[in-house]
């Protein structure tokens, strides 16, 4: 019993008619994508430097779209179930050489289909199954990254805590030093004004027991006259 042709294989297709190329440089391309999802087929035509990588990404996207939008499938569960480029139509065109003669120039044309089908079950649970590994990786890297910010965060915030303390401390220990400044300079001055007060009474003393010791001097003196005078009057009688 025959296989199934290959242009009557299930799936949806997209199919591009008269393609500018030969059909030898298009099998090159479609052989890197076939049987890959379409995720993966597309990353590989977007590396390859190729022209037809640019003709075959397209009828790509669009098998895509018709898979999501007739079939409605969805276009994370597809691959390149199917791909093949078909001889087109030649085109013969001529090219004129020397002593009258001329070249023939052949344009090849192909037809490029592209079908795109659901993953089978298996290859969908293996899928799922890596993508939940993933994501319990990527939940673990996230929360210890998250803890060690965490953990930065709390030894910043315990050394800016410190710090400040420090400052706080540094403060108050100059504004008590600046205090006892003060003070001293509060001692010194009532100590001076004390002492500037005590010579000041002394000064004022002295004065009066000059004064007084001057005036004694004075009636002394006074009193020597007198009696000087008395004597003198007595001898003259």
């Amino acid at each position: 019993m025959p296989g199934t042709k290959t242009n009557e294989r299930p799936g949806t297709r997209a199919v591009l008619r008269h393609g500018g190329l030969s059909a030898s440089k298009a099998r090159q391309v479609l052989n890197l994508i076939r049987g890959a999802d379409v995720d993966r087929a597309a990353e590989i035509l977007n590396g390859v430097e190729r022209e037809a990588a640019e003709v075959i990404g397209k009828v790509l996207t669009s098998a895509v779209a018709n898979a999501a939008h007739n079939d409605h499938q969805n276009p994370e569960e597809l691959y390149v179930s199917a791909c093949y480029a078909d001889e087109g139509a030649t085109l013969k065109r001529w090219r004129p050489r020397a002593r009258g003669r001329a070249t023939r120039i052949r344009k090849r044309t192909c037809h490029i289909t592209i079908v795109v089908s659901r993953l089978p079950e298996d290859r969908l649970e293996r899928r799922r199954t890596r993508a939940e590994a993933l994501s319990a990786n990527r939940s673990r890297r996230v929360e210890t990254s998250r803890k060690r910010a965490d953990q930065t965060g709390r030894a910043s915030r315990r050394a800016a805590a410190a710090e400040a303390r420090a400052e706080a401390e540094a403060a108050e220990a100059e504004a008590a030093e600046i205090d006892g400044l003060v003070e001293d300079d509060d001692v010194a001055t009532d100590v001076e004004e004390i002492e500037t007060t005590a010579a000041t009474e002394e000064s004022v003393e002295d004065e009066g027991v000059e004064e007084q010791a001057d005036e004694a001097t004075v009636v002394v003196d006074e009193t020597a006259d007198t009696d000087a005078e008395a004597d003198t009057e007595e001898k003259g009688k």
